[in-house]
C-alpha cells in the first residue's frame, strides 16, 4: 500500500536495511511499556519506567548485535545516557497521556492470525484492553508524530486490519481502535462498525490482488513521497536514479508467500 517497489525490495529481494535509529528507539519504548505491566499497579511510575530502559535495551543489543552501532559508536551518535533519555521523554509523553495504575491488559503484544476468504492475515497488537462489560480496545504505540488529516485514513488501516483479524477470530467486534503517537502527545482512535472492517477486509483482498499481479508482471512500481526520506533502499530504487537487483527465478513464489509476506510490517513506527 505505500510502496509495491519496498515491498519487492523487502519480500521478494530481500535486501538487508541497516538498523534505523527511530525503530530501535521505537522498539526500545515498546518493550519498555510492555514490561512496565508486569509490575503491580502502584509501581507503575515514570521512574519505574525509565529505570527498565537500560536493562531493555541491553537485551535488544544482545539479541540483534548491529544495533549497538546506533550508539557511542562514532562521532555523531549519542551517548548511551542520551540514548537513554530520548526513550524517556518519550515515555513521559505516555505517562501524560494515560495512566498505567488504572490500566491492566489482557493481552500485550498479541498474536492474531485469522482466514478472510481464503487469505490468512496475521498481525501483533501492542496491547488489548477489556473492560468489565467484555468491549475490547486496541491500542498500539507510536513514536513518530501523529499524522495529518490526509494520512490518518492510512494509519488508522494497520488498527482496523488487527480488529478484522480479532472479529474474525472471538467473534467480537472491538469497541476502539486507539493510536497514541509519543512524539507529540496525540491521541487518534475510532470507534469502528462492521461496515468500516468490511471494507477493510475489501480493501486486505484488492491489496493481494494487486501483489499478485505485480508478481506475475514484474511491475513493481516505486511510489514516490514523503516516506522516501526514511527509506534503506534509495540507492536501489530507479525513482531515485538507483538500479534494482535482478529478480530472482522464485520471485514470483517469493512475492506471494504469505510466511514471507507477513515478515514486512505494514505500517513504519518511524513516521
Amino acid at each position: 500500500m505505500q510502496c509495491p517497489m519496498l515491498y519487492r525490495f523487502r519480500v521478494v529481494d530481500r535486501l538487508t536495511e541497516e538498523p534505523s535509529p527511530a525503530a530501535a528507539r521505537g522498539t526500545l519504548v515498546h518493550a519498555v511499556l510492555e514490561r512496565l505491566f508486569d509490575l503491580p499497579a502502584p509501581g507503575r511510575t515514570l521512574a519505574a519506567a525509565s529505570e527498565l530502559v537500560p536493562g531493555q535495551w541491553l537485551r535488544m543489543v544482545e539479541e540483534e548485535p548491529e544495533l549497538a552501532a546506533l550508539v557511542d559508536a562514532a562521532e555523531g551518535t549519542p551517548s548511551p545516557e542520551a540514548w537513554y533519555a530520548e526513550a524517556v521523554t518519550l515515555l513521559e509523553r505516555w505517562f501524560a497521556l494515560e495512566d498505567p495504575t488504572s490500566l491492566e491488559p489482557v493481552e500485550r503484544e498479541l498474536y492474531v492470525e485469522a482466514e478472510t476468504r481464503g487469505l490468512t492475515i496475521r498481525g501483533v497488537v501492542d496491547r488489548l484492553d477489556e473492560a468489565p462489560d467484555g468491549r475490547l480496545r486496541i491500542v498500539d504505540y507510536k513514536t513518530g508524530r501523529a499524522p495529518s488529516e490526509l494520512y490518518e485514513g492510512r494509519a488508522l488501516f494497520q488498527l482496523k486490519f488487527y480488529a478484522l483479524a480479532l472479529w474474525r477470530t472471538r467473534g467480537v467486534l472491538p469497541s476502539r481502535l486507539q493510536l497514541v503517537y509519543l512524539r507529540d502527545g496525540q491521541v487518534l482512535w475510532i470507534d469502528p462498525t462492521e461496515r468500516d472492517l468490511l471494507a477493510t477486509e475489501r480493501k486486505i483482498h484488492a491489496l493481494w490482488q494487486a501483489i499478485e499481479l505485480a508478481a506475475t508482471s514484474g511491475d513493481w512500481r516505486p511510489n514516490r513521497g514523503r516516506a522516501c526520506s526514511w527509506c534503506s533502499f534509495q540507492a536501489h530504487c530507479p525513482a531515485w536514479g538507483g538500479t534494482p537487483p535482478e529478480l530472482p527465478e522464485d520471485a514470483a513464489v517469493r512475492a506471494t508467500d504469505p510466511r514471507a509476506a507477513s515478515r514486512t510490517d505494514p505500517v513504519a513506527d518511524s513516521d
